[in-house]
């Protein structure tokens, strides 16, 4: 165990929102908790203290936080950085009901010890101190685990099991969450030698009786004959496409037809497989998932319960800030009939992106904050009015779906979408509209032999067909230089974008029809390719070949419905937010805090001159200053 599993222990918030599943609905931010409550006072959250050490080890514990103090960023960063703070106090402080013993803490801490392999005090304590706990310290911070897993648990139990009636529209709605996984009947044949596994398979094409061939010689399963599940009532049971090695069930499980695979290399052995029958993906009957639906519809009502209860935590805090460089925006950035979305928590949401931080190092602070504001802002506000907005439409259309704001809001386009149907026709359409999609182009390892005339081409290509020795000095000796252009596929360009073959020796290998037969290959027609002459020897071609809709149809299917249903369930949703008082102001806090952040900005001197002001820049906070307060 490694210092990482420490480190997961220690961001105690983090774990308990793993234990939720809503690591995205409240803060992502947290980072190193530091056992030590030392530095100024910079924040009270309902009269508990936070300092300034508090606030700056959520910077240095989160890459993202760190990367600039300055300008709009640097202000976004530290509205983030308070926010992840009272988040953790006002968690603490709802879990503080819950009465945790000294026994309990001394055995979660001792089944740690053990885990982690430190069974001295002294590596204990020197393991503690790199994150800048003591162990009186840290058996707090357990002990404030364990609280808040007893207050969660507390909250799930209060909350009422999903009914049947709740539990059949959820099956509606997510039909996907039900599906029984594709299968497959059929046998194998498995062999150490890959000679004979293509012995085998031409016994097998030639219309030999697989089981038997399976049960004379295939080393698993031989006993019946190969079969790939149990016999049961004299068949094979279908099996998942997990049961066999990986690349033996990508290749069984493409033949949705049935069929015999090519021979396929696993490991150390050579496996030929017999589809019988294939048994595609389904929904299966409700009775059957009954259950499973309840139980789903039950977590989504406790994660509404838990979002209640830490949204009334948060709009009932009293925030006061003792060092006014601390002091956040904690203006709202739209409303929702009476529900306020704030700045802070569009910043939380924000940085919870994971494709975030790898934007914000790529571009300048200044660039940066241009596309988040310009672009990153604006997406991320669209959604939250969004999720409050669903479940505002939930209420007033009284509908029976559950859950917190994100899931009511897949759950509410995923309702307006329910009645949406793919016909056979739209299927057939589809499928010829991009037919390219299911088309295995041919492929071919060519070698390109040239000459400067077509006459001393031509008679290369009758001797060597007639005699194919060694190609590159049968080339030479007649006057040709050869070019090795590796496996070829029809039409394919190369990195530039140019093609790798010529298109006109493209077209003599792959769509002519007259390769003549020369050894291990074959050579194709003579033709002109900017003023020389050349042909090609083919080896291991392989023709092109497309899918049929026959064999594609369900998955041509599976597409054309996720399609229509995102864009029925939009539509849905679009027309549903009319009825709603909606409103926006993120330009107008984006535009004051411009103004605020210039400034707030330090004034520089040039040299001979008098002192101008920076342009958007952001100051660092510092202790000291007034006093601000600020609630809800």
């Amino acid at each position: 165990m490694n210092q990482k599993a420490l480190v997961r222990v220690l961001l105690i918030v983090l774990a308990v929102m793993l234990v939720l599943g809503m690591v995205a609905s409240f803060t992502p931010l947290l980072g190193n908790l530091g056992g030590q409550n030392k530095g100024n006072p910079a924040v009270k959250v309902n009269g508990t203290v936070i300092t300034d050490q508090d606030l700056e080890s959520v910077r240095r514990g989160n890459p993202v936080l760190g990367l600039t103090q300055d300008g709009v960023l640097g202000d976004d960063f530290k509205t983030a950085i308070v926010e992840s703070k009272v988040q953790e106090t006002l968690l603490k402080q709802g879990a503080s009901d819950q009465q945790v013993s000294r026994a309990e803490v001394n055995d979660a801490v001792s089944k740690l010890r053990e885990q982690l392999g430190l069974k001295s005090n002294k590596e204990w304590v020197d393991r503690l101190q790199q994150y800048g706990f003591t162990d009186a310290s840290f058996r707090e911070a357990q002990r404030t685990q364990l609280a808040w897993q007893k207050k969660l648990k507390a909250l799930q139990d209060a909350t009422p099991k999903g009914t049947p009636a709740e539990a059949q529209l959820y099956y509606t709605l997510h039909p996907d969450e039900f599906k029984s996984e594709a299968r497959i009947v059929g046998r194998q044949i498995a062999v150490s030698s890959e000679a004979k596994a293509k012995q085998l398979l031409a016994q097998a094409k030639g219309g030999a009786d697989f089981a038997k061939l399976a049960s004379e010689n295939s080393t698993v399963n031989k006993d019946r004959g190969g079969a790939l599940g149990p016999i049961e009532n004299g068949e094979p049971k279908p099996v998942a496409k997990i049961t066999l090695p990986a690349e033996v069930g990508e290749a069984a499980f493409a033949l949705t037809q049935g069929g015999l695979t090519d021979v396929v290399k696993s490991g150390d052995k050579f496996y030929i497989v017999k589809v019988e029958r294939f048994v595609p993906a389904s929904t299966q009957p409700f009775e059957a998932v009954r259950s499973k639906a309840i139980d789903a519809v039950t977590k989504q009502k406790q994660d509404a319960a838990v979002e209640a209860w830490y949204t009334d935590l948060r709009n009932k805090a009293n925030v006061e800030f003792v060092d006014s460089a601390w002091k956040w925006d904690d203006s709202t950035v739209a409303t929702v009939n009476d529900q306020r979305v704030r700045y802070p928590e569009l910043l939380t949401r924000m940085l919870s992106d994971q494709q975030l931080p790898a934007l914000l190092q790529q571009l300048p602070p200044a660039d940066a904050a241009k596309t988040v504001n310009g672009f990153v802002k604006p997406g991320v506000l669209d959604t939250l009015v969004n999720e409050y907005a669903a479940s505002e439409i939930v209420k007033a259309q009284k509908l029976p779906l559950v859950g917190s704001r994100t899931a009511l809001l897949a759950s509410l386009e995923a309702y307006g979408a329910r009645d949406v149907k793919i016909t056979d026709a739209q299927v057939r359409d589809a499928y010829q509209k991009n037919i390219s999609a299911y088309r295995t182009p041919a492929s071919a390892n060519i070698s390109e032999i040239s000459f400067a005339s077509r006459e001393k081409a031509l008679a290369f290509r009758t001797a060597f067909a007639a005699s194919p020795k060694n190609l590159s000095s049968s080339a030479a000796r007649a006057g040709g230089t050869v070019n090795e252009l590796g496996t070829v596929q029809q039409g394919q360009a190369d990195q530039s974008g140019q093609p790798k073959l010529n298109p006109l020796l493209d077209k003599a290998v792959y769509d002519a029809g007259r390769l003549e037969p020369a050894g291990e290959g074959s050579l194709s027609d003579v033709v002109e390719v900017n003023g020389r002459f050349s042909l090609a020897y083919v080896r291991d071609l392989v023709r092109g070949s497309t899918k049929p809709l026959s064999e594609v149809s369900d998955q041509v299917r599976e597409t054309l419905l996720q399609e229509a249903r995102t864009q029925a369930g939009q539509a849905y949703l679009q027309a549903q937010l009319k009825g709603l008082k909606i409103t926006k102001s993120l330009d107008k806090v984006l535009a004051a805090q411009e103004k605020r952040v210039a400034a707030q900005a330090p004034k520089t001197t040039p040299a001979g001159g008098t002192g101008t002001s920076g342009a958007a820049q952001g100051t660092t906070p510092a202790t000291g200053g007034t006093s601000g307060t600020t609630n809800k």
